[in-house]
Order: C-alpha cells, then sequence, then structure tokens
C-alpha cells in the first residue's frame, strides 16, 4: 500500500498507524532524553550553572524545531519517491532529477553511497548507547548492581539479535503501545518539576541560546555536539514514510512527541537548577525512588524497541542497495507471508551485533560511548541536505534563489553541528567513521567491479540477433522445452548459450533471452513488469524490471508470457545460469587489491538463482572466466 493511499485512511485506521509509527519511527529519538542533556555536562566543557542551563535547553528545544520539525516533517517528507523515503530513495530522486548531467550525476551517486555507507556506522552506536544508557539507570535505583551493568547490557543486546531470524511481526504489535507509554511517563517525569520551577520555561525564547552563544562562543561550540543527541533518529521520519505515510508521522511528531520530549527536557532542566549535582543522570534522578526500577525495566524496553527499528531499517536499506548493484547479493529471508517488507539478512545481523558488543566492550559506558555519536548522524543530515537541493531545484522546479537560500540555511545548521562532532573524533568518533569508510570501500568496490565486468562481457560478447542468425543458417537439433538463459545486458549472447551448444549440441524448441534490469524507484507494477520483442525461430528478448523494492521474481513474472503465446510450462522449463568466475589483471581497472577484494565478494555472494527465485531442481549452470 503506498504512503499516499495510507494518508487517506479513515479515523480509526488513521489512529492505529499514528500509534504504530510511534514504535517504530519515533523508538530512537524518544530515548534520547536518556543521555542528551546529561552529555552536555558530561565532559566538564560546560559548567552546570543556571544561565547555561537556559541556554543549553533553549539550543534542544530549536535544535528539534529547525532540523525535526521544519527540516524532515514539513520539508523533506514531501520528498518522496512513489511513496517511499530513505537516503536511498532521495538518492535516486536526486540522480532522476540531474539524469541529463552525467557528470554530476556520478557525483550524487558517490555521495549518496557514502551517506548509505555511514548510516552502518549510525546503526552500531545507536543501539549500543541507547540500551547502555537505559541499564546505566542501576546506578541509581541500584548503585550496587554497578558491575551488573555490561554484562546486562551485552545480555539484551544478544538476546535482541538472536530473535531477528523469527521475524519481529509477533512482538511489533506491542511496540507502539510500548513506546506510548514511554512518551507518557516522559510528561509524568517532566511535568512536577516544570510546575515546581516553572521559570525554566523562558527557555523556550531563543534568545537565551543566542545569549549563551554570545557569552561563551566556544562552550556553547564545544556543547553542540552533544546537543545533538537530541535528534538522532530525526532520519528514521524519512526512512520509514512508505511503512506509515506522511500524515501518521506528522500527527505524532507535532501531536504528541515533541511536546513529550520537551516537557521532559524542561522538567530535568528545572530540577537541575535547583539541584544541579543531579547531572551526573538527571533523566533518572527525575523520578520518585520508588519508581527508579521500575523505570529501568521500562527504559530497557524502550530502548530495546529503538533499536530494533534500526536494525529493521538496516535490513531494508541493504535489500535496495542489493537491488540497485550498490551491495553484492546476501541471503535475504522474509519472515512473514503477509509482510514483505519484514525481512532477514543473517551477514547483516551478525555483523551489526559484532560491531555492537565491541562497541560496548571498547567504550564501556554510555557517555564514552557519545563520543563516538554524532559524527555519523550530522553527516547523514547533511548529505540528506544537498542532496535535497537538487530534488527541489531540478524535480520540483523550484525557483533557485529559494532552493539556494532553503539549503545554505540547513545545510549552515548540518555543518555547524558536524564540525562540533568532529572535535569528538580522536576520542571515538573514527569509530563509526571506520565502519562508515569500510563499507563504502565495499560498495564502491562492487560499483566499480560490476562495471569493469559487464564492460568485459560487452567487449568480448557476440551480437544475439546476428548469432542466431548465423545458427540458423544450419539449424542445431531443436529438443523439446522453452530455455530461458539469463543475460545481464540485452542483445548480447549469453554465455551459457554458446556453452550449451558447444557441449549439447542442441537448442529448445523455445528459448527466453531474459534480462533483469533494476529501476531507480521503489515499486514497479506487473503492468510494466514485462517486456517482449521477438527475435525470430521461436526466439524471444525478454526485459523484466523490478524496483528497488520489489522482490525479484522470475518465474513468476514470466507468467505473463503465457497470454502474449509464449509456451511455458513449469516442468518443461530449464533456466540457464552463467556462472563466472573474476579473474583479477594487471591493467586500466582498479588497484589488484581492490580486483582482488571484488573478486572475493563476488565469489561469496548468493547464489543468483536463490536471488532470483528460480526453481532450484530446474536450473543448469555453466561457468565462464571473466577477466577484469
Amino acid at each position: 500500500m503506498s504512503a499516499s493511499s495510507q494518508d487517506n485512511r479513515s479515523l480509526p485506521a488513521l489512529a492505529a498507524l499514528t500509534l504504530a509509527a510511534l514504535g517504530v519511527v519515533y523508538g530512537d529519538i524518544g530515548t534520547s532524553p536518556l543521555y542528551a542533556l546529561k552529555e552536555v555536562f558530561h565532559a566538564g566543557h560546560v559548567e552546570a550553572s543556571p544561565g547555561n542551563i537556559l541556554g543549553v535547553l533553549s539550543l534542544i528545544f530549536w535544535t528539534m524545531t529547525i532540523i525535526v520539525s521544519l527540516k524532515y516533517v514539513l520539508l523533506i517528507l514531501r520528498a518522496d519517491n512513489n511513496g517511499e523515503g530513505g537516503l536511498i530513495a532521495m538518492l535516486a530522486l536526486a540522480t532522476t532529477a540531474v539524469k541529463d548531467k552525467p557528470a554530476l550525476r556520478r557525483v550524487l551517486m558517490v555521495v549518496g553511497l557514502f551517506g548509505t555507507a555511514i548510516f552502518y556506522g549510525d546503526g552500531v552506536i545507536t543501539p549500543a548507547i541507547s540500551v547502555l544508557s537505559a541499564v546505566e539507570g542501576l546506578e541509581v535505583a541500584a548503585p550496587a548492581l554497578h558491575s551488573w551493568i555490561i554484562p546486562i547490557t551485552l545480555l539484551v543486546l544478544t538476546g535482541l539479535f538472536a530473535v531477528q531470524r523469527f521475524g519481529t511481526g509477533g512482538i511489533g504489535k506491542f511496540f507502539g503501545p510500548i513506546t506510548l507509554v514511554w512518551f507518557i511517563v516522559l510528561v509524568l517525569l517532566g511535568i512536577p518539576h516544570i510546575l515546581d520551577n516553572p521559570a525554566v520555561l523562558v527557555a523556550l525564547n531563543p534568545v537565551h541560546a543566542a545569549g549563551f552563544f554570545i557569552a561563551q562562543p566556544l562552550v556553547a561550540f564545544i556543547a553542540l555536539g552533544a546537543v545533538v543527541l537530541c535528534v538522532t533518529g530525526g532520519e528514521a521520519l524519512y526512512a520509514d514514510m512508505g511503512h506509515f505515510g506522511k500524515r501518521p508521522i506528522r500527527i505524532a511528531w507535532y501531536g504528541f512527541v515533541m511536546p513529550a520530549l520537551v516537557v521532559n527536557y524542561f522538567g530535568q532542566g528545572a530540577m537541575l537548577l535547583k539541584e544541579p549535582e543531579a547531572v551526573a543522570n538527571p533523566f533518572f534522578h527525575m523520578a520518585p525512588d520508588w519508581a527508579q526500577l521500575p523505570l529501568v525495566f521500562l527504559a530497557t524496553a524502550a530502548t530495546v524497541i529503538a533499536s530494533q527499528a534500526l536494525i529493521s531499517a538496516a535490513f531494508s536499506v541493504t535489500k535496495q542497495a542489493i537491488q540497485l548493484g550498490i551491495l553484492p547479493r546476501m541471503a535475504v529471508k522474509h519472515t512473514s507471508v503477509k509482510d514483505t517488507g519484514q525481512i532477514y539478512v543473517p551477514f547483516i545481523n551478525w555483523s551489526l551485533y559484532v560491531f555492537i558488543v565491541l562497541a560496548v566492550a571498547l567504550f564501556k559506558n554510555s557517555s564514552n560511548l557519545a563520543s563516538a555519536y554524532g559524527i555519523a548522524v550530522t553527516l547523514d543530515m547533511s548529505i540528506t541536505t544537498v542532496m535535497t537541493f537538487f530534488v527541489i531545484r531540478y524535480g520540483w522546479k523550484y525557483p533557485l534563489g529559494l532552493s539556494i537560500l532553503v539549503t545554505v540555511f540547513f545545510f549552515t545548521i548540518d555543518i555547524t553541528f558536524f564540525l562540533s562532532n568532529m572535535l569528538k573524533l580522536v576520542a571515538g568518533g573514527w569509530f563509526p567513521l571506520l565502519i562508515g569508510a569500510g563499507m563504502f570501500l565495499l560498495m564502491l568496490t562492487w560499483k566499480q567491479g560490476r562495471r569493469l565486468m559487464r564492460d568485459r562481457v560487452r567487449d568480448e560478447a557476440i551480437d544475439l540477433a546476428g548469432f542466431l542468425e548465423a545458427i540458423f543458417v544450419s539449424p542445431p537439433v531443436r529438443v523439446p522445452g522453452t530455455a530461458v538463459f539469463l543475460v545481464a545486458e540485452q542483445g548480447l549472447t549469453p554465455n551459457a548459450l554458446m556453452h550449451n551448444l558447444k557441449h549439447n549440441k542442441v537448442l529448445h524448441e523455445y528459448n527466453l533471452f531474459v534480462t533483469v534490469r533494476h529501476h531507480e524507484v521503489p515499486w514497479i507494477g506487473f503492468d510494466k513488469r514485462l517486456q517482449l520483442e521477438s527475435l525470430g525461430h521461436d526466439c524471444w528478448q525478454v526485459t523484466l524490471n523490478f524496483g528497488f523494492k520489489n522482490d525479484p521474481d522470475v518465474p513468476e513474472a514470466l507468467q505473463q508470457l503465457k497470454d502474449r503465446g509464449v509456451p511455458l510450462d513449469d516442468m518443461d522449463t530449464s533456466y540457464f545460469l552463467s556462472r563466472d568466475t573474476v579473474i583479477p589483471t594487471f591493467g586500466a581497472g582498479m588497484a589488484m587489491w581492490r580486483e582482488k577484494l571484488f573478486a572475493s565478494m563476488h565469489r561469496n555472494a548468493a547464489d543468483m538463482a536463490d536471488f532470483l527465485n528460480l526453481p532450484s531442481n530446474r536450473i543448469v549452470e555453466l561457468g565462464a572466466k571473466v577477466e577484469i
């Protein structure tokens, strides 16, 4: 169901979608009060004085207002790619908008690839800092359990990743209600302290944020590195648009999430104005003694939900990246027969787990992890802003002056936060950047390697129409049945066909030469799925079109041929694949070590037959070597 149709649902359905969006979309940003304000004062750069507290609260409020309320909820949610959102959808929109500018398109593709790669760095830090900061509430509720914080955190994370293979459908229906309870508790924690010290509300005035910067510019700039923690999860608003639609996401933010966050942050600030010594962990100190231990359990549940949403997003981004040829094929398992969006990618699941455990063991507490947090988030925010310019200027045809003005406004804010976070590079910011850089290298190597393979295959291939014309001068023996030859490049003779003729010396009665194309749109319907061209002699060129969120199912798509007079008996159809072996060679391609890396990635990629959903008992694979 598209986002637009979701947005036009009835009131009860809209309420249900809004509740579900609370659990999936707002889990990450909803748990930021656990650590955001604490980290501003933790490092000791910002003194917990009344003026600083009001200045920081004002910064938090206006950061959420500008980055989330204006940039993401108001502007970027409008940039939907057939109802879908996220950085890959934005990348597809931006590159499509400048398709007549190939050089610019290539630059945007590289920038988008880097943003997608950095997302995985964020995917490691978010679950680690969220769950760890929740469990650290034990230091307030039960100080004797201090030594158990890391083991409990690792136990929770292990359980979370272990259940991924079973799917989240069963527990997903509880996400919304639990997160709803969490936001209600945020309000209940904050209101008493605001009522006790209502003077804190003056921080809603941006004059306090500006005054903080004017009085202590360096201190305020450093503080931005922690203030940005209050908008972590902002990208999720856009990424999850396809699941819920714009309207439920906007209703949830303006009507519930932002008010709850503001009340809680200002409650923490009101308490700190009276009890600055509570700065060590203001969130848990807000609660009365009897509620602190239950609050730890609720916070842990909320952070698990926030982590689950990010893990699911990592699976979804990976699947889209595979479809677009950015990552090699991986095993993708569907965990629901009803919801095609519920998938499990084992390699990504356990890779994330290993790096998250490493992050917890390496940084040991949420304050140290906060030093690693922020760089990846602000980089992604900056890249999204840049991509948005090309969408609104070249896609929506907005005036150049307006497009530049909006972009410069948001980009200045994004880059300021990024530069502030770069101060934490040595203290831990290198960690997500290292992960992102590693993913970027893999993505770039895979994409360039595939291009080199296509170029070499194209250079050495024989024109299909000419080849068929030549062999039918003295036709080989025709055997009953239909042969489906999968060919990467339309119009070229597949190696599998030549090997079949060379070794078996036969040709099937009916032959289909099928090219699978993945497009930079999320969905392509069945009415545009298949294109057919006759080559004569009962041979046809078939093109199958899939979006980056479609599941490529070749046999299902080919069923449409029955209505066009092409015989396709399931039990009498064979699928021929060329299994290429990549041979790295010195030359004008990539560096030798990158060619070897690509060869290894190609060799270990998931089976093409499984990726295209081909029936395993009717596949013929014939090998070929490709030098790059």
